[in-house]
């Protein structure tokens, strides 16, 4: 059996550990260097982020605040066309129609209404999935607007 044992180990390169591996007090020091040097690179990553943009990565919509409006806030206002047409596309596949979609005058800014399904719930999984993974949205929420016509008349 020994015979087998050692071809089975000389084939596969296979050594019998005898002694137990012994950490020296160098390796433990190289340790503690090791993690104070991890510790000042993770505070680095917290300085350069800032705390709003921790803030606004959490998602803070409700599923139940989605009653088919979205408000957008964009990094860059040139690529509001690009987006626009991508979220389209996007909502279109996962069967949510958009019913209306509006640009502010600065383009930072826009606005989508869908067409409430069978399962809203899932719907606005699928769109805040959606919108959060986006890099160009710098902020999202769920809140539908009113048309300028249904909103009452203040000088009555």
């Amino acid at each position: 059996m020994s015979k087998k044992r050692n071809t089975y180990k000389e084939f596969f390169g296979i050594r019998e550990q005898n002694e137990r591996s012994k950490i020296t007090d160098d390796d433990i020091e190289a340790l503690k260097v090791y993690n104070k040097e991890l510790e000042k690179t993770a505070d680095i990553q917290k300085q350069m982020m800032g705390e709003n943009e921790l803030e606004e990565a959490e998602l803070i919509n409700n599923i139940t605040d989605y009653q088919g409006g979205v408000q957008y806030m964009l990094r860059d206002p040139a690529m509001a066309d690009n987006v626009a047409e991508e979220i389209k596309q996007f909502a279109i596949k996962k069967k949510i129609y958009p019913v209306k979609h509006r640009k502010s005058k600065s383009r930072r800014a826009g606005y989508f209404y869908f067409r409430l399904g069978d399962d809203p719930a899932k719907e606005s999984q699928q769109l805040q999935g959606y919108f959060s993974q986006k890099p160009e949205i710098r902020y999202f929420r769920f809140k539908v607007m009113q048309d300028p016509q249904l909103r009452p008349n203040r000088n009555v």
